[in-house]
């Protein structure tokens, strides 16, 4: 055990700048046990001799029962690996030349013991593994050339070296390896304690790969990693999907919500279409064009805004249908007269009739003014009356309020006194309710008689106030 301490001592020295198996794990090390073929490939003279009894252990291995090698190794890259290898060992077991055996008339090698010589080699391994042509991640193949340097007994010599291996991953850190390798020693001779001969070295153990960086813990390398401070998924390489909906948080437009693709991981609660976080009714299915409300009267105003969401109606008047309260087909909007019927010309008011017009003048012929004045006597205030209330069945018509006298006095006089009676009817009318707009008087003196001014009925018939239909 005294040797084995410093061989290990020594590959610590000379190993830690050696290989490994991957680009994630760079670092590994090996350590099991090692057997020496006792130098029978270089005694048999003949290829086919050399490895016909390649696997007799019993025969022609020198094993120690305990740790005899220890590697450490580094990847460099492209499956290539650099290493350091150092084993102990104790050769009992020698191979001499043929020698002819008269007892069994046989022709065999001599093995014999040349002492219990300890074995030490320190050897430099570069190998390339075959393990990505096989797209495995279990078995492992390799080949492997280098060069060392092995002590026997009191002889030492330098070789060079090349062999096959074949490593068993049991996990992504830990295999169980195997490895046989040819030393080729220039020694002259094959004396045991003098030279060392060349020969074969089997290797059998554990190897465990170390190195690589996993910071969120989540089983992807950090140089692999996407996300190597937040755990995630390998299929987002090591980015996290939080709600599970098969979208990655950099592209989930609704981290938390588990959602649709063709919404960038947002849901869609009723299906409209719309999804949930553009959705003004995310629970109701709607339209597009609504926000994703619904619109079942198809009028354009949302069920939750429309007062009357199953009759059509606009949208200036809350989704309802505009009324029409006296039922002359003009809206109540557009009526002008919204309570009394009238016609759609004259915008939803009743038209003036050619009786209106009659009556009003019928009551106009009975204004009597006080003479040769603009006030009105006593019994002409229920005549007035009558006229507002004639001029209020018609609010969208205008009319003209004309004076009139006879031929008695000045013209200047006359015309004067026309246009006062008119204003004074004019007046009263204002005062009682009916629009100034609609109303507007004029005098036209002794100008426009209707009867003989040379008799006074004549006269009187030609003093009178008129009631017209500005159209």
């Amino acid at each position: 055990m005294k040797h084995l301490n410093k061989l290990f001592a020594l590959l610590m020295l000379l190993g830690l700048s050696s290989q490994a198996q991957d680009s994630n794990n760079k670092w590994a090390i090996g350590f099991g046990a090692n057997a020496v073929d006792g130098g029978r490939v270089s005694a048999a003279s003949k290829i086919e001799d050399q490895f016909s009894q390649y696997f007799d252990a019993k025969k022609y291995w020198n094993i120690i029962p305990s740790v005899s090698y220890v590697s450490v190794s580094k990847y460099v890259g492209d499956n290539f690996s650099f290493g350091v290898t150092g084993s102990v060992n104790k050769i009992s077991k020698f191979v001499g030349e043929r020698t002819y055996d008269p007892t069994t008339n046989t022709n065999d090698y001599v093995v014999t013991n040349p002492g219990d010589l300890m074995y030490y080699s320190v050897d430099g391994v570069i190998k390339y593994s075959f393990m990505s042509f096989l797209k495995s991640k279990v078995i492992d193949p390799s080949a492997h050339i280098g060069g060392g340097y092995t002590w026997l007994g009191d002889a030492s010599a330098g070789t060079i070296n090349g062999g096959l291996g074949l490593t068993f991953w049991f996990s992504e850190n830990v295999g169980l390896s195997f490895q046989s390798t040819y030393k080729h020693s220039f020694d002259d001779t094959r004396t045991p304690n003098v030279d060392v001969a060349a020969h074969m070295q089997h290797f059998a153990g554990l190897t465990f790969k170390f190195g690589a960086k996993d910071t969120d813990g989540d089983g992807i390398y950090d140089r692999e990693d996407a996300c190597p401070e937040v755990a995630g998924l390998p299929e987002f390489k090591g980015c996290p999907d939080t709600d599970g909906d098969g979208i990655e948080d950099s592209k989930d437009s609704c981290v938390d919500v588990a959602g649709l693709a063709e919404f960038q991981g947002c849901p869609d609660t009723d299906g409209d279409g719309i999804a949930d976080k553009d959705d003004a009714c995310p629970e109701v299915a709607g339209l597009k064009s609504l926000g994703g409300c619904p619109d079942a009267d198809g009028d354009g105003v949302t069920d939750k805004s429309d007062k009357c969401p199953d009759v059509k109606g606009p949208k200036e008047n809350g989704g309802c249908p505009w009324p029409d309260r006296d039922g002359d087909s003009v809206l109540d909007k557009d009526d002008k007269c919204p309570d009394v019927k009238g016609t759609v010309a004259n915008q939803g008011c009743p038209e003036v009739t050619e009786e209106a017009i009659k009556r009003l003048n019928d009551y106009a012929k009975t204004i009597l003014f006080d003479t040769a004045k603009a006030s009105f006597q006593k019994q002409t205030y229920p005549v007035l009356e009558a006229i507002t209330s004639i001029l209020k069945e018609y609010p969208n018509s205008n009319f003209s309020i004309e004076g009139h006298t006879d031929s008695d006095g000045k013209d200047a006089a006359n015309q004067k006194l026309s246009e006062d009676r008119a204003a004074a009817v004019k007046g009263y009318l204002l005062e009682h309710g009916i629009a100034s707009s609609r109303l507007s008087s004029v005098g036209y003196g002794e100008s426009k008689p209707i009867d003989s001014n040379k008799t006074k009925a004549g006269k009187a018939n030609n003093r009178r106030v008129e009631v017209k239909l500005v159209k």
